[in-house]
């Protein structure tokens, strides 16, 4: 990957073209994770509407074991999106060029852990579930508030719900008929651009969750090598150059 197009997509500055870019390959990263991590867990792990239910019908049923084990993905994720702010706020401060790239080389590291070694860890109990559904809900939260901060709420990844409600609107407004006669400000007109975005963002996540679901089918854990090294050459430009400064000022301090 270009090293300029590395810093445009995860860099400190940030443009609106940045932000749907990203939101995509993102959104590909995410579905490949979501539906191949289900063939590994036997669960979605970014899907909290869906687990917070389940936690609801669970404890109704007397299933309090089942229910605790979506209590551990449910913590995972919150603890992956609160250690994304972390990050972001301690880089923000510090002006660091790796302020949304460092939580994404965090992603590809820990993606990098679970194709290695993530049928060892399907053996390990975690806080109510095992450390693999632990990781991937982590994961998931992480990735999430990443694109959420940087692109002010407008972009998620891990999860489509929001984005078909988005583009429900969009749809809505673009077929609505508009009297003749109607008053100009109150003229329904549908955002094309955004209705493209967000069809594109559903299909990537689509696309991504087919090819996450035949890797692990044929690679196993290993499938999510390849995501990994999508991640961190996204991020190779903002980290390296956070890097050389790093290099430089401790240089520049040793001058007499």
């Amino acid at each position: 990957m270009p090293i300029h197009y590395s810093r445009k997509l995860t860099g400190r500055h940030r443009s609106k073209d940045a932000n749907t870019q990203l939101g995509f390959v993102l959104a590909f990263v995410a579905g490949a994770i979501n539906a191949g991590g289900f063939l590994a867990v036997q669960q979605y792990t970014s899907h909290m509407t869906g687990i917070v239910s389940a936690m609801a019908d669970h404890v109704a049923l007397g299933a309090y074991r089942l229910a605790l084990a979506g209590v551990g993905a449910l913590l995972s994720f919150l603890l992956g999106a609160a250690s994304t702010a972390i990050m972001v706020n301690y880089s923000r401060r510090h002006r660091m060029h790796s302020e949304y790239a460092f939580p994404l080389l965090i992603e590809a590291l820990l993606l990098l852990c679970f194709g290695l070694m993530g049928a060892a860890l399907s053996h390990i109990d975690g806080v109510f579930v095992s450390l693999t559904v632990m990781l991937l809900s982590f994961i998931m939260g992480l990735q999430n508030a990443v694109i959420t901060k940087l692109s002010r709420a407008e972009i998620r990844t891990t999860h489509i719900t929001g984005i078909v409600t988005d583009l429900g609107i969009e749809l809505g407004k673009l077929i609505y008929w508009n009297s003749a006669l109607a008053d100009t400000e109150l003229k329904v007109t549908a955002d094309l651009g955004r209705l493209k975005v967000l069809s594109v963002l559903a299909a990537c996540f689509f696309i991504g969750g087919i090819a996450g679901a035949l890797g692990f089918k044929h690679l196993g854990y290993s499938a999510t090598l390849p995501l990994a090294l999508i991640l961190a050459g996204l991020v190779y430009a903002p980290i390296s150059d956070d890097i050389s400064e790093l290099i430089r000022n401790r240089k520049w301090r040793r001058l007499p």
